[in-house]
């Protein structure tokens, strides 16, 4: 299989050739032949995006008593739309009955699959170990948070058939400090979020071995002291990654900019959130959690109100481009924040644009218009995952191959 385009890291135009799994060869084509050949409408070829933080679609959620394999998988290929390869299903806090379900719904096609398994890199279990204040504990219903427990998390992890590789939980609990370092001991990653932690307890928790703070400014209350809150010791702390939402609806444009600033492109990870109820139009919809709304520009709420998100409707793709346009950050920056930086976290090998790297593309256009609305995204025209296409269909140009050099 042979794809054309613009490498995303150079804007060079180049052929890639892909076989068995991987990237065999780019070629780069010459400068001559790329004035002939009208090189600013060729696609930009990218790794696909992964996002590490998706709790389901088309009104699926992952932390669901009727999810199934078929469910897990239907909510998988809807991505490649998207641009996105590979995904950390995100199980959301709830009974540990349903928790176990989820959890063992996905480990199970993991295990019978190995594409879904490589496209499923590891669990994202967000709660139940966290605040049940308003506000900081979000749309998570308020009777399942609770203080971490070491067993219950064994007993998750192993009907997970040990793939949950993502903890979001709040260090504000007596037994917080230990319980992290235990988990983290495990090799798991753990993420501070929907907290009412003091800045001891989170400087505390890094101490013990946290790495991430998981979409950083969203799950907190509506009010805090602005001093002595936990946003500002995890926007300072250099050892913890920061996951951010930025689909214009999370975080405002000037707070994005800022957040990359203090964090820096390298530390920053963007993710989606995207909620069991994206994909639908908008309305009222009941979820196993609470009753959310997407509002009429594509904002998804608690129901009944307009302050209190309920996860994201917007996909990664939208977010690449608002990196760009809150941020001021180019195209190369912003996609290693979706696609090399998570892939950093979880220790995966990097698909990318060099000779025997796994085939994980994308070829996509970016819109042409600079003022275009936040809730554009690429325009996704191929995805190739494994090196097979699984959307879209590759553009390849039209010249022969002596123009490769």
């Amino acid at each position: 299989m042979r794809l054309s385009g613009r490498l995303c890291e150079t804007g060079q135009a180049a052929e890639i050739e892909v076989s068995s799994g991987r990237v065999e060869r780019i070629a780069i084509v010459s400068p001559g032949q790329r004035d002939q050949m009208q090189f600013e409408q060729w696609p930009w070829i990218s790794p696909g995006l992964i996002d590490i933080q998706v709790n389901g679609y088309g009104g699926q959620e992952f932390s669901s008593a009727n999810l199934t394999e078929e469910k897990v998988a239907a909510i998988i290929r809807v991505f490649y739309s998207f641009g996105v390869t590979r995904i950390c299903p995100t199980v959301t806090t709830e009974s540990l009955e349903v928790l176990t379900h989820a959890v063992s719904t996905i480990g199970a096609l993991c295990d019978r699959s190995t594409a879904f398994s490589r496209r499923m890199p590891g669990i994202h279990l967000e709660g139940p170990y966290i605040t049940s204040e308003d506000g900081a504990r979000g749309a998570h219903p308020k009777r399942h948070c609770r203080p971490p427990d070491w067993d219950e998390f064994q007993r998750l992890q192993d009907a997970a058939r040990g793939r949950i590789r993502i903890l979001t939980m709040s260090p504000e609990f007596e037994n917080s400090t230990e319980f992290i370092r235990k988990v983290c001991g495990t090799g798991v990653i753990v993420a501070i979020g929907h907290t009412s932690a003091s800045p001891d307890q989170i400087r505390a928790a890094v101490d013990a071995g946290a790495r991430l703070s998981t979409h950083l400014g969203n799950g907190s209350h509506p009010t805090f002291h602005r001093f002595h809150n936990y946003l500002w010791p995890q926007l300072a702390e250099d050892r913890l990654w920061a996951s951010l939402i930025a689909d214009g609806h999370h975080l405002p444009p000037d707070m994005v900019k800022v957040f990359i600033r203090a964090k820096t492109p390298q530390r920053c990870i963007l993710v989606s959130d995207l909620s069991g109820q994206a994909g639908q139009p908008a309305g009222r919809y009941s979820s196993p959690f609470c009753d959310v709304e997407i509002l009429p520009d594509g904002k998804l709420v608690v129901a009944g109100q307009r302050d209190i998100m309920a996860g994201a409707s917007l996909p990664s793709s939208v977010g690449v481009l608002n990196l760009m346009r809150f941020a001021g950050l180019d195209l190369p920056t912003a996609l290693r924040m979706a696609v090399h930086n998570p892939a950093s976290l979880l220790g995966l090998e990097p698909s990318g644009l060099t000779e025997g790297a796994p085939a994980d593309l994308i070829q996509f256009d970016t819109p042409t218009k600079d003022g275009s609305p936040a809730s554009t995204g690429l325009r996704v025209r191929c995805a190739v995952v494994d090196g097979e296409v699984v959307w879209g269909s590759p553009w390849q140009a039209e010249y022969t191959p002596h123009a490769l050099r």
